[in-house]
Order: structure tokens, then sequence, then C-alpha cells
């Protein structure tokens, strides 16, 4: 596969897309959408001890400290409010989130 689109104008056009889609706003948006319409069949993850301490980590990196807190305490609320259930399911992808971010602007 070669390309027909300038290399520089490839790669700029690439990491907008990256910034766009993983932009804690666009990315948050996304996981409350999925959150609202996702209906676990029977068993969804409960709350264990040993996630106490990613839950604290992700509260500090990611409400305190990270760019992001808005968006993220905005989403924890609303999950914890909406849907209880799903709490541990949206910390997971809030770290996940962190985790691309931190990817595609290491690599990108």
């Amino acid at each position: 596969f070669i390309p027909k689109m300038n290399h520089d104008a490839l790669i700029k056009g690439y990491k907008q897309i990256l910034d766009t889609v993983y932009s804690p706003r666009f990315f948050y948006d996304r996981v409350k959408t999925f959150l609202r319409e996702y209906m676990p069949q029977n068993h969804v993850a409960r709350f264990r001890c040993r996630s106490l301490g990613a839950l604290f980590k992700s509260i500090v990196l990611l409400g305190i400290v990270g760019k992001e807190r808005f968006y993220y305490w905005r989403l924890f609320f609303w999950t914890m409010f909406s849907r209880p259930r799903l709490l541990p399911m949206a910390v997971t992808f809030a770290i996940y989130g962190f985790h691309f971010r931190k990817i595609a602007e290491k690599y990108v």
C-alpha cells in the first residue's frame, strides 16, 4: 500500500484524528453513551477490595491531577446516580482512555 497523499499531510491528519478520538471530551462522551445503552446480561463485575487501589489511583491521577478531571467526575457521578452497577466499568474505561492518550502522545 503506497499512499498518494503527501507524507506530512497524512501524519498531520492522523495526529488530528487521534487527538480528537482520545480527547477527554469525546472519549468520555462515548463511554457515557456506551454505559447508557449497555444492557448487562446477568452478571456485572462487582467492586472488590483489590479494585480499591485502582479506584484510588484513578481518583488521584484522573480526578485530581489529570487534565480530564472535569470529564472524569462528570462520568463518575452520572454513573453512580444513573447506572451504579456499572461504576467499576466506568472507572475501567476512564483508565483505558488515560492509557490510550498517553500512548498516542508518546508515539504519534
